[in-house]
C-alpha cells in the first residue's frame, strides 16, 4: 500500500545523501535500506523504509520500490530509473541529494522571510486589540468622572473594540479563516500556484520569484544533462518550475533546440539567464563541463535569493515597527492630549 505522505525537500536530500554515501562504500540497496532503517527513530520513516525493504525483497528493483512507496515525486523515480539503466545510480543519488539540499535552503530562506513579518503583524494586531478593548474603556471612565468625553476618533475605536469583545464568534471565524488560508497557500498545490501568481504580479517580489525559478532550472539541468534525452530532460525540468514566465521561456528554449540550435545558444535566445550567466553556461557547454557551470549558476542565483530575502527583512523590520509605533501613538495621543488639557484647566 502506497504511503500517502510525500517526503519533504530536507528528507529527500537526507535520503539520497545517505544512499549515495552507502553506494560509494560498496553497500547496495537492500543492505543500505536496512542500515537506514536501524538508524532512524521516526515512526513514519521506519514505515516507509520497511515498505521499500519489503519491495526490494519481493521485486529486487530499487526504482519500483521507491515508486510503490508513494513517498517520492515522479521525477525522482524517473531519475533513479534512468541511473539504474545507465549504471550511473551513484551519481544520480548525489545529484538528487544536491538538488534537494539546495531547494531546502531556498525554502528555509523563504520561510524565514515570511515568518518574522507574520509574527510582527500578529503582535501589532494583538497590541491594537488590547488597546481598543481594554485600555480605551478605562480612559473613557476617567473622562466621564471628569465630566467630559473622548473625541470622536477615540470613541469610534472604543465602540469598535466593544463590538469586537462582544462578538467572540467573529474572532474565532476570523482565526479559522486565517489558518485555512495559511494551509491552502502553504500546503495545497493549487494554493501554492495561486500564491506564486499573486507574488509574481507584485513588482517587489517578481524578481525574487524569477531568481528562485532560475536557480531551480539551473540545478535541474545540472541534474539531468547528459543522463537522458535532451527534450525529455527539458520536460522533467519544466515540471520542477512553478513560475509561468519561466515555464514559457523553457518552452521557447525547447523550440530553439528543435530548430537545431546548440544548447547554450538556445538558453541565450530564450533569455532564461542574465547575460553573465548565459556566457558562463556557454563556456561550460563548450568546455564539456556543463554540469559544473549550471551548478555555479544555481549557486549564484541562490546567493541572489539570500540577498533579496535579507533585503526584504531589512525593509520590513523597521517599516512594521514604525507602523506599530504610529498606530499605538495615534490611539494613545488621541486620549492623552485631551486628558492633559482637562487636567491643566482643572489645575
Amino acid at each position: 500500500m502506497a504511503n500517502s505522505k510525500r517526503l519533504s525537500n530536507a528528507e529527500l536530500a537526507t535520503f539520497f545523501g545517505q544512499m549515495a554515501m552507502l553506494l560509494d562504500g560498496g553497500i547496495y540497496y537492500r543492505e543500505g535500506i536496512d542500515i537506514m532503517l536501524n538508524d532512524t527513530k521516526s515512526a513514519s520513516a521506519k514505515a516507509m523504509l520497511e515498505q521499500i525493504l519489503n519491495e526490494l525483497n519481493e521485486h529486487g528493483q530499487f526504482d519500483v520500490a521507491l515508486e510503490n512507496s508513494g513517498a517520492f515525486p515522479e521525477h525522482v523515480i524517473r531519475m533513479v530509473r534512468l541511473g539504474l539503466r545507465a549504471g550511473d545510480d551513484k551519481a544520480i543519488c548525489r545529484s538528487l541529494a544536491d538538488y534537494y539540499s539546495r531547494q531546502e535552503s531556498i525554502s528555509e530562506g523563504i520561510k524565514n522571510a515570511v515568518t518574522y513579518p507574520m509574527i510582527m503583524i500578529f503582535m501589532m494586531l494583538l497590541v491594537i486589540i488590547v488597546l481598543i478593548t481594554k485600555v480605551l474603556p478605562i480612559f473613557n471612565q476617567v473622562f466621564e468622572q471628569l465630566g467630559s468625553k473622548m473625541n470622536a476618533f477615540s470613541t469610534s475605536l472604543m465602540n469598535f473594540g466593544n463590538r469586537l469583545s462582544s462578538s467572540s464568534v467573529v474572532l474565532v471565524i476570523l482565526l479559522v479563516v486565517i489558518i485555512a488560508a495559511y494551509i491552502f497557500f502553504s500546503k495545497v498545490p493549487a494554493g501554492k500556484k495561486t500564491l506564486a501568481r499573486i507574488l509574481d504580479a507584485i513588482p517587489a517580489t517578481r524578481k525574487f520569484n524569477d531568481a528562485v525559478a532560475c536557480s531551480r532550472f539551473a540545478s535541474g539541468v545540472a541534474m539531468v544533462y547528459g543522463r537522458m534525452d535532451t527534450y525529455e530532460g527539458f520536460d522533467l525540468v519544466a515540471g520542477l518550475i512553478d513560475n509561468d514566465r519561466m515555464s514559457a521561456k523553457i518552452a521557447k528554449c525547447k523550440e530553439y533546440l528543435l530548430e537545431g540550435k546548440e544548447y547554450s545558444e538556445a538558453l541565450k535566445e530564450a533569455e532564461i539567464f542574465s547575460s553573465v550567466q548565459s556566457r558562463m553556461a556557454s563556456i561550460g557547454f563548450k568546455s564539456g563541463n556543463p554540469q559544473e557551470a549550471m551548478n555555479r549558476i544555481a549557486d549564484e542565483y541562490d546567493h541572489e535569493v539570500d540577498k533579496r530575502i535579507h533585503d526584504i527583512i531589512a525593509v520590513l523590520e523597521p517599516t512594521l515597527v514604525i507602523i506599530l509605533s504610529l498606530i499605538v501613538g495615534m490611539i494613545l495621543l488621541s486620549v492623552i492630549l485631551p486628558l492633559m488639557g482637562i487636567m491643566s484647566s482643572i489645575g
